[in-house]
């Protein structure tokens, strides 16, 4: 069952579409990557799921329901752009969004009282967000954004002004809640979060679905069956001297005991291992060379863009 569903949604400001009849699924209890370049209608999206906005023609579902009034309730949303107010405490400010999402006053004290102790930040309560630095910020945000314990949630750059230790740690928190049944669209520009954290992605450009799907299955589809072998040993001179291909396999040495062989689509990759053992090469690997997000991100919204 989908936790979020998209059918022939479309906003258009003026003579530009920012969604263009896009459509597409989150299975219920994904950590889902949406993706796209600076302009592909990101924003728009999440401020339609959020009911910042509404969608000018299609439909939005949420577990199962029409997007409602209710909805907004029921997902946590942590924009790239922080909303806090600078002027207010720290602990003042908690309370009032928490209120705001609609938990009771004991409600509230409870799940502070969690968040300041698992993020060991008791001295903050009183502090001015002004007084913070960014990824101090980020932290009181993080707690603002999952208080309310959302079925949904949605960050967008969540890691950024974090240093590594506070990455982990946010990292971790997502991971624990998606382990306790929330699911999670993960919006960011920086790929190896993206291959680190999400199971499925959306890739969308000038609003319209372009990519879509698992990303282990993603990665299947653009592969180049491309394998690295490394060796023990020398190679046998007739491999040392040159490199070798014929209509099943290309092989070129790249590096001292690694070789780099090109398979093609239909054959069948172990006739490359039985080759080199004939020749008396000492396989130590033989791995395939699966392409990364990031470099399916570019090959694909180049395509979308011809």
């Amino acid at each position: 069952m989908s936790i979020l569903r998209l059918e022939d949604v479309v906003k258009i400001y003026g003579d530009y579409a920012a969604v263009n009849h896009l459509s597409f699924a989150i299975p219920k209890g994904a950590v889902f990557g949406l993706l796209g370049p600076n302009g592909a209608g990101k924003t728009t999206l999440i401020r339609i799921i959020t009911s910042i906005i509404r969608a000018d023609t299609g439909q939005v579902w949420l577990d199962g329901e029409k997007l409602n009034t209710k909805h907004p309730g029921q997902i946590g949303y942590m924009p790239e752009e922080r909303g806090l107010y600078k002027k207010m405490k720290v602990g003042e400010q908690l309370t009032y969004l928490a209120r705001l999402k609609g938990l009771s006053p004991a409600d509230t004290k409870k799940e502070l009282r969690y968040w300041f102790e698992r993020f060991e930040i008791k001295d903050w309560w009183d502090k001015k967000i002004e007084e913070l630095s960014k990824g101090m910020q980020q932290k009181v945000q993080f707690i603002a954004t999952v208080l309310h314990k959302p079925k949904l949630l949605i960050l967008d750059e969540p890691f950024s002004g974090l240093d590594p230790i506070n990455t982990n740690l946010i990292k971790d928190e997502i991971r624990k809640l998606n382990k306790d049944g929330t699911s999670i669209i993960f919006s960011t520009h920086r790929m190896e979060s993206v291959e680190e954290m999400c199971e499925h992605i959306v890739l969308i450009n000038k609003g319209k679905n372009v990519l879509e799907g698992k990303v282990t299955d993603v990665k299947e589809q653009f592969k180049d069956h491309i394998f690295k072998i490394e060796y023990a040993g020398s190679l046998p001179p007739d491999l040392a001297a040159t490199d070798e291909a014929n209509d099943s396999f290309e092989i070129k040495a790249t590096t001292d005991r690694e070789l780099k062989v090109k398979v093609a689509e239909n054959a069948d990759s172990n006739e490359i291992l039985r080759h080199l053992i004939s020749k008396g090469v000492h396989i130590r690997s033989f791995n395939e060379i699966l392409p990364t997000i990031n470099e399916i991100f570019i090959k694909r919204v180049g395509e979308s863009d011809e």
